[in-house]
């Protein structure tokens, strides 16, 4: 990635979800990713001989936050098939990537989830007083990783 002096717009991505087959395909447009972090969980440990009087943190057991997808309901049933096939026992592991695009579209960095598995889908929220809302609805996927590129 070529270092700028203006961080990029958080308003050009993508998200290609990896089908069962390993081909990645893009599952309709997003408007929200959410939730992309890593956190690794330390223990406290001190020997009683130690000298000093206070613990170490020893890293040990590593994390991945929940994700969540946004988008407009399109018709497109793929990512609740997903969710579905998953409940009936067929796990479908998947690789997410979701790439940022800077102001002329060119891929910046991605961020890849690796055996990605949908955890809750959520359904657009209706009302009958009218409005110009958008049908929206929500994928929260659980990842094993989450790895860091840049272009």
């Amino acid at each position: 990635m070529a270092i700028r002096n203006n961080p990029y717009g958080a308003f050009n991505f993508m998200v290609k979800l990896g089908d069962a087959g390993g081909e990645e395909l893009i599952a309709g447009g997003f408007s929200d990713v959410s939730g992309l972090g890593n956190e690794i969980k330390y223990s406290e440990y001190r020997n009683g001989n130690d000298a000093d009087n206070h613990v170490r943190k020893v890293p040990n057991v590593n994390s991945v936050d929940d994700v969540t997808l946004k988008r407009g309901v399109i018709g497109d049933l793929r990512l609740f098939s997903w969710l579905q096939a998953t409940s009936r026992g067929e796990i479908q592991h998947r690789t997410v990537t979701i790439t940022l695009l800077d102001e002329r579209r060119t891929a910046v960095c991605s961020w890849i989830l690796r055996d990605a598995q949908p955890k809750k889908w959520v359904g657009p929220s209706l009302t009958g007083k009218g409005g110009g809302e958008v049908a929206m609805e929500e994928l929260h996927l659980v990842a094993e990783s989450i790895d860091y590129q840049s272009t």
